[in-house]
């Protein structure tokens, strides 16, 4: 007895509903702008914090995205120790940039001096950056 073997068998593959859904919704999922900071001690003893009216600016629009997760570092009113001779190291995640945008800018908008800003940030195709403020 022998197997027969169809030459032009076509298959058409279906996909589950459930599965079409979880498709879109990764091709749709909102990507995030990593930003990797260091900061360097002026004196022993320094601090630093981190506002939660940080944002990225994309410079062509001016429109904001706002920060939503920050490690390494306290939110305000809450200070960090910077190390003396060392950098404070700390990671901030911001809501995803659009396509269009190609730099940006990174600012604390706070109701004293001494807010941090990075500008000018030229746009990668990751969306993660490091930066020293």
């Amino acid at each position: 007895m022998g197997i027969m073997i169809e030459e032009n068998l076509k298959i058409k593959p279906s996909i589950c509903d459930e599965l079409k859904e979880d498709i879109l919704f990764l091709n749709n999922e909102e990507k995030q702008v990593i930003v990797h900071c260091s900061i360097y001690s002026v004196d022993y003893g320094d601090a630093a914090r981190i506002w939660k009216s940080t944002y990225l600016v994309d410079k062509e629009s001016g429109l904001t995205y706002k920060l939503i997760f920050a490690e390494g570092i306290s939110f305000a009113p809450q200070w960090t120790l910077i190390p003396f001779q060392k950098p404070l190291e700390f990671t901030l995640i911001f809501k995803g940039l659009p396509k269009s945008c190609k730099s940006f800018d990174l600012v604390e908008i706070i109701p004293e001096d001494g807010g941090f800003q990075v500008l000018n940030i030229s746009r990668n195709t990751a969306d993660v950056y490091y930066v020293t403020i």
